[in-house]
């Protein structure tokens, strides 16, 4: 067991901080144009900005710009006219992609006869659907929407995928609940059995479900893009979540299924508090002894 002792991460005061912050507004087109040198250089840093991002948020005109650099879509050491550049190779590149896929498309039909149905099964089923149109919304451009929703799934080392993060991010919540409330634990693992391995859409979509507007999703993702204030941080915003319900599970005994229901009815979240909660969480975590694979999940 050791104490988690981050590096890149906030600190456990820093993080606190964020806490006790009063709400500022969120980073406009006027600020965030200040950011940048007259050859389009950024003049702050990385970590600057992602702090403030962690903090504030950004306001929607600022999103499609910023969220190719929280993504890897931009460079963060880009000058303006790289990142023309690099727009005009992107597009390019999706275009070639769609015409290699227009041409092998009929190939994939003729030799595997559900093709169509299982490709669209693969989709609904994950969720992409609904997380593309979120991306759809954001930026103009079809090759803008691919490459973001990629390098966004990369950026989030694909946490949302079932076959590969999803699992992880139920075992990590489970290892988190055993460290920061062992009583909580004690009922999931006895009457509660099953309810935290059940959150699932939780991570495939990306707690979408639990806000009422897309403005509070892109709030809580592009957060989960800084690496702010650690990395897997939507481990630590499932557990603040789970809290949520914490009090009703214990006083009512309640099973799996009646802990998985009271869960679904958490909508409408406001999305700051829940950053909030979240920073607690991992303040509250580095300061505790902690197993090795649970230090190295969030450092």
């Amino acid at each position: 067991m050791t104490t988690l002792s981050p590096e890149n991460s906030l600190s456990a005061r820093q993080s606190a901080s964020f806490i006790l912050v009063k709400r500022k507004p969120p980073i406009d087109k006027t600020e965030w144009d200040g950011f940048f040198d007259e050859n389009g250089h950024l003049a702050k840093s990385r970590d600057f900005i992602c702090v403030n991002i962690l903090e504030r948020g950004l306001h929607p005109f600022v999103r499609p710009e910023a969220w190719k650099f929280l993504t890897g879509y931009y460079s963060w050491q880009s000058s303006q006219d790289e990142r023309l550049m690099v727009d005009s190779t992107r597009r390019k590149n999706y275009e070639a992609l769609c015409q290699m896929y227009e041409k092998i498309q009929p190939l994939l039909e003729n030799l595997h006869r559900n093709f169509i149905e299982t490709r669209n099964n693969i989709e609904y089923q994950q969720g992409f659907h609904e997380m593309v149109m979120l991306f759809q919304l954001m930026v103009e451009h079809d090759h803008e929407t691919f490459w973001l929703f990629q390098f966004f799934l990369q950026k989030t080392e694909h946490s949302c995928v079932i076959s590969i993060g999803v699992g992880k991010n139920l075992g990590m919540l489970n290892s988190v609940i055993n460290v920061l409330d062992p009583v909580f634990a004690e009922h999931l693992k006895g009457k509660g059995a099953g309810a935290v391995q059940s959150l699932f859409p939780w991570f495939c979509l990306y707690f979408q479900r639990a806000f009422k507007s897309f403005d509070d999703v892109w709030r809580l993702w592009e957060v989960l893009l800084t690496g702010k204030p650690c990395r897997n941080f939507q481990v630590l915003v499932a557990y603040s979540m789970l809290q949520m319900v914490r009090k009703q599970v214990l006083q009512e005994s309640m099973t799996g299924d009646d802990i998985l229901l009271a869960c679904n009815n958490l909508i409408d979240l406001d999305v700051a508090e829940l950053v909030s909660a979240a920073c607690t969480a991992y303040a509250e975590l580095i300061q505790k002894d902690v197993p090795q694979p649970l230090k190295d999940f969030f450092l």
